[in-house]
């Protein structure tokens, strides 16, 4: 049998904790908690015990750690890890899990090198035989970073970020309604004292005013300039200014700059009503967000498969995230780089401490301080150009960030940029106006869409439509929607024959509840949607702690796509997830039926699983079929509930995550279109009918893509308005392991080991990671 120990040196790790006790034992390991971090090693005793699949049961909700985390002088020392080496030995574990920060993983790196001498000394003085030796002559080790700071470089996002965002932005969120009877600036200290990625996104999900990294501190005379933009937003009548300022925000000269301090130069230069709010541990609590359970669980599965896979010549590894892909990197290379990190600010090279840190915060970066800082009008380019962004098919979180992004870049690009209430449906009847830079302000936090969006189709109106592009002089589209919206840009291209007014560049940007969209990973408002059913069924499964033995059918949205009822049901820790996709028949509800009637009896807890299923997963094995069905055959054993969510999942403040998506891959829209427009600009007018002149931009495994439309419709199911192929049907058998059904797992697609890359200066502006 394999070993696996599951050591854990930070928090909301319950779902990685979860994943590989779970993946471990469905490939035949024993596996074992080690609890208090490297100090439980260390002790050994009642410290280190074996886990079983009921131990990790209803962890998924839990924030912190359930097996305990602490910091060990001890595992400095030679003695200590010579002690923790005889435990390990003791219970013959050879395969390392850590969960924790680069402190954390560096350790277990020099564990793994000294193993060796360790076990030597330990035959020395007698403690192991030499057989012992020979038999755990290797230790293996898998990384898994968690860190709410994201100060780790090789990944995109570690466990806990995402989450301790979500705090954040329920505080800013919050800061925000009191601005509407009083006209004050909130200096807001967030954790990071050494990475400022948590302030640099949240100000980038709030539109704050200011934001103080340690990575780029401001230029001498920043003072003068803050205390310029707030007045200049508070003469614009703005009741609120937001400065968000990083723990360890230090200026040009490696001085820290302080909450407090930035307070007083508002009240002393501005004489404004200022207010600090220091969130401290608050970002370290709460309920983990559902990015973070799947991302947690998919990196606790591809660390039991990496370690399945590793020899004694194979360098310890961290699993990371590249975009939308699990890969796995040496450890010690990404050690190095985040030391380089530090070691390129304390000597002043700010740039290089920047571009160390990786695409994804390079363009974090470059993306706010395109949309938070406004050029005078005197500044900006004069291209001519007049763009129209409009919203298409259902709302969806998030959307009113794109178009905020997608304004603002445009200003700052010289176009002029004009908004289409209610979709095409607004187009045709000519409800189209000059949005300006002031007008999108605090449009990132609002849910819904603020233009206004139908499902109305072009095809009927295309002569219309076409009259008001040359009303208004309309010389590129941006269409911000879900299915709708790519069926409406594939009717706009086959009209261009007829009408000119539509040779134009036009682009997609994807945006549904459904993540249905074809040419695209992931969709703005999936994740805020995910969160809601997530926090649902949290809500659900706590309403039956008081009664034993109960089953609930939750429905959810999504038409013929499954995406949220198999993710959802994944982050929730779902029994069962009904789709479309993979037709099931009674035999399969059979099969689930005889496993709860299982659990139950063996069970002594509270038994609250859930059965997602999407709206249309079976005409006739509808939800209320199922609830009838497990509630006849589930007599005197459990009873059951069913709930439908609805619209609540359309509903709701974005995610940090929607946010920041649709913030950034409207801004990369909107600089494809200026390309396009200064490419096909001919003779005094604007003319585009190639293919590659109305795309798509989607999230393609590791990057954001353009891609034709037409190039797209063979990728296409129409009829079930789906993708043929769609990336997350991989997670299923993920979720079926870790709810103990037996099923294969394809690590067909499962990472490589590779190295760390950083992007040139060409290519990192090319590019624009989540």
């Amino acid at each position: 049998l394999i070993s696996t120990c599951s050591l854990t040196a930070s928090h909301r790790m319950n779902a990685a904790v979860r994943a590989v006790v779970r993946m471990g034992i469905y490939v035949g390991a024993k596996v074992y908690f080690v609890h208090e971090g490297y100090q439980g090693m260390v002790d050994g005793g009642d410290n280190i015990k074996e886990a079983t699949w009921e131990s990790v049961s209803s962890m998924l909700q839990m924030g912190g750690t359930v097996i305990g985390s602490a910091r060990c002088k001890d595992f400095r020392m030679h003695e200590g890890r010579l002690k923790a080496a005889h435990n390990l030995v003791q219970r013959g574990i050879t395969n390392l899990c850590v969960i924790g920060g680069d402190g954390s993983l560096t350790g277990a790196n020099l564990f793994r090198k000294e193993w060796s001498d360790l076990l030597a000394e330990l035959v020395q003085q007698g403690l192991i035989d030499e057989e012992a030796s020979q038999k755990y002559s290797a230790l293996h080790i898998v990384g898994m970073v968690g860190s709410i700071d994201n100060d780790f470089c090789g990944t995109d996002m570690t466990i806990g970020t995402d989450s301790a965002l979500h705090r954040i932005i329920e505080v800013v969120d919050a800061i925000m309604t009191t601005a509407q009877s009083h006209q004050r600036t909130f200096v807001l200290e967030v954790m990071g004292r050494h990475c400022g990625y948590l302030a640099l996104v949240s100000a980038l999900a709030c539109g704050a005013d200011w934001v103080l990294i340690p990575e780029m501190p401001p230029e001498d005379g920043w003072e003068e300039k803050m205390c310029q933009k707030l007045s200049a937003k508070r003469a614009g009548m703005k009741r609120l200014n937001i400065i968000i300022v990083a723990e360890g925000a230090i200026d040009r000269n490696n001085q820290p700059i302080t909450s407090e301090h930035v307070k007083n130069l508002v009240v002393q230069r501005l004489g404004f009503d200022t207010r600090v709010t220091i969130l401290g541990h608050v970002q370290r609590g709460g309920t983990p967000s559902a990015f973070d359970r799947i991302l947690a669980s998919r990196m606790g599965v591809e660390a039991v498969l990496a370690l399945l896979e590793t020899t004694a010549n194979t360098p310890a590894c961290v699993v990371s995230l590249c975009g939308n892909q699990s890969v796995r990197l040496p450890l010690m290379e990404c050690v190095q780089m985040t030391q380089q990190v530090q070691k390129a600010m304390d000597e002043k090279r700010f740039e290089e401490a920047v571009r160390l840190r990786g695409r994804s915060f390079e363009n974090n970066l470059k993306t706010y301080k395109l949309l938070a800082h406004r050029k005078p009008e005197s500044e900006l380019p004069n291209s001519n150009f007049n763009v129209a962004v409009l919203n298409v098919g259902a709302p969806a979180a998030g959307m009113n960030a794109a178009v905020r992004s997608a304004v603002r870049v445009g200003i700052s690009e010289g176009h002029k940029m004009f908004a289409v209430s209610d979709g095409f449906e607004g187009f045709y009847k000519g409800q189209i106006k000059e949005i300006k830079w002031a007008d999108v302000g605090g449009w990132t936090g609002q849910g819904g869409s603020l233009l206004g969006t139908k499902r109305t189709l072009p095809a009927k109106h295309i002569d219309k439509i076409a009259e008001q592009m040359r009303k208004y002089n309309i010389n590129a589209l941006l269409v911000i929607g879900g299915f709708e919206a790519f069926l409406g840009i594939m009717e706009l291209l086959a009209a261009r024959g007829t009408f000119e007014e539509l040779c134009v560049p036009m682009v997609m940007v994807p945006a549904t509840v459904s993540n249905n969209v074809p040419g695209s990973d992931l969709s703005i408002g999936a994740d805020t949607a995910l969160n809601a059913i997530t926090f649902t069924c949290d809500r659900i499964k706590q309403s039956a702690s008081g009664t034993k033995h109960r089953v609930f059918i939750i429905e959810t949205m999504g038409g013929y796509c499954g995406y949220l009822a198999s993710v959802g049901g994944l982050a929730a820790g779902a029994d069962a997830a009904y789709i479309f996709e993979e037709p099931f028949d009674i035999r399969e509800l059979q099969v689930t039926i005889i496993k709860l009637c299982g659990l139950s009896l063996t069970q002594p807890v509270c038994l609250c699983l859930c059965s997602c299923r999407n709206e249309n997963s079976n005409e006739n094995y509808t939800t209320d079929f199922i609830y009838q069905l497990y509630s006849e055959e589930g007599k005197g054993v459990f009873d059951c509930r069913k709930n439908v969510l609805g619209h609540m999942q359309q509903g709701g403040a974005p995610s940090p995550f929607d946010r920041n998506f649709g913030t950034k891959i409207a801004a990369k829209a909107m600089q494809w279109i200026s390309k396009k427009l200064n490419e096909s600009y001919r003779k005094g007018r604007v003319f585009a009918n190639t293919e590659d002149s109305a795309c798509l931009l989607g999230m393609r495994r590791r990057a954001l893509v353009f891609q034709p439309v037409v190039q797209l419709r063979d990728e296409t199911d129409f009829v079930h308005r789906i993708p043929k192929e769609q990336w997350w049907l991989k997670l299923r058998p993920l979720m079926k392991i870790l709810a103990k059904y037996k099923t294969s797992y394809d690590i067909s697609d499962s990472g490589q080991l590779e190295h760390v890359v950083l992007n040139g200066p060409k290519e990192s502006e090319a590019m624009a990671a989540i």
